[in-house]
């Protein structure tokens, strides 16, 4: 018996960035392309948009309130009661164009622009970069294509950050006192017959999953980079995935209904015969995640 099942179907053209509140004990995603935030209420299992006019490619909690967002823009310091505040739009004299972002322990956001084209291959190659909670802004890697999820083990010890175009999963050591990254290697890399690595996420043992866009399935690989379990999602486009659930073993698996990126395909791909997504999917296996850490960047001056 296949335990994934569709909780949500918002037609969903780019689904991404799932997001546990333990506070709200309510799982927050984006449709990058369809422009909207929905919220799902674990209590009440029901579902809403809850901004239908705003880009989100990566989503952070803030811990005094809302959110940090990170978009194509920028970096913003959200409250869904009040308007966006931008926070970051270049690096180093550098244009941001964001995807997805993390937390660390001592509240700095790590997130990855990128500026990614499949009709070109002389695109500028974009990087990782580093806010600080005081709000100054450090790229701390370069040469990405395709930038996408992040995660950290359990002790803080490794940062894990994806290149999709790259097929890649890096893995860096990362020092929390200072949040500085080094010894950049290649944790996994994924064959194009199994499709690119999209978001990702570490579970409480240290096991790193990832969602394979066109591969319609999510990854569980063990600490050594192994292939330890791979779960089918009726959806080719499986983008992105959380913890999270009162026990924080619930999964929640993101989709989504509009083809892109086809050059990366699996040769022979034909979306025209796939069932790509839009749907938000669960699915408990019994294995425990770890919460999501929370931004403490401090707001511009007005």
């Amino acid at each position: 018996m296949n335990p994934v099942v569709a909780i949500a179907d918002r037609g969903d053209l780019c689904g991404e960035c799932p997001l546990w509140s333990q506070r709200e004990q309510a799982l927050f995603w984006s449709d990058i392309t369809g422009r909207k935030l929905s919220r799902y209420s674990w209590s009440t299992h029901s579902h809403e948009v809850i901004h239908p006019d705003l880009e989100v490619g990566g989503l952070a909690l803030h811990a005094s309130e809302g959110f940090v967002v990170v978009n194509s823009e920028g970096a913003w310091l959200w409250n869904p009661e009040s308007r966006p505040v931008l926070i970051l739009d270049s690096v180093e004299g550098r244009k941001c164009s964001l995807n997805d972002c993390i937390a660390d322990p001592q509240g700095r956001l790590f997130t990855g622009s990128c500026f990614f084209d499949p009709n070109r291959e002389d695109y500028d190659r974009g990087f990782l970069a580093r806010i600080d909670i005081d709000g100054s802004t450090h790229i701390v890697d370069e040469g990405i294509r395709l930038a996408n999820g992040l995660g950290f083990s359990p002790d803080c010890s490794t940062l894990y950050f994806t290149d999709s175009a790259d097929r890649v999963i890096y893995a860096y050591d990362y020092r929390p006192s200072d949040g500085r990254i080094s010894n950049r290697r290649t944790f996994v890399r994924v064959p194009r017959s199994e499709g690119i690595p999209d978001g990702l996420t570490v579970d409480a043992e240290g096991y790193v999953w990832s969602a394979h866009w066109f591969g319609g399935c999510i990854v569980r690989y063990d600490p050594d980079g192994r292939v330890q379990q791979m779960i089918k999602i009726p959806a080719s486009q499986s983008s992105s995935l959380s913890f999270g659930g009162p026990n924080l073993d619930d999964i929640f698996v993101t989709s989504a209904g509009l083809p892109d990126a086809l050059s990366l395909a699996p040769l022979g791909y034909d979306s025209r015969h796939l069932p790509a997504g839009g749907q938000l999917f669960h699915l408990n296996l019994g294995i425990r995640g770890k919460p999501e850490y929370e931004a403490r960047i401090v707001p511009p001056p007005a």
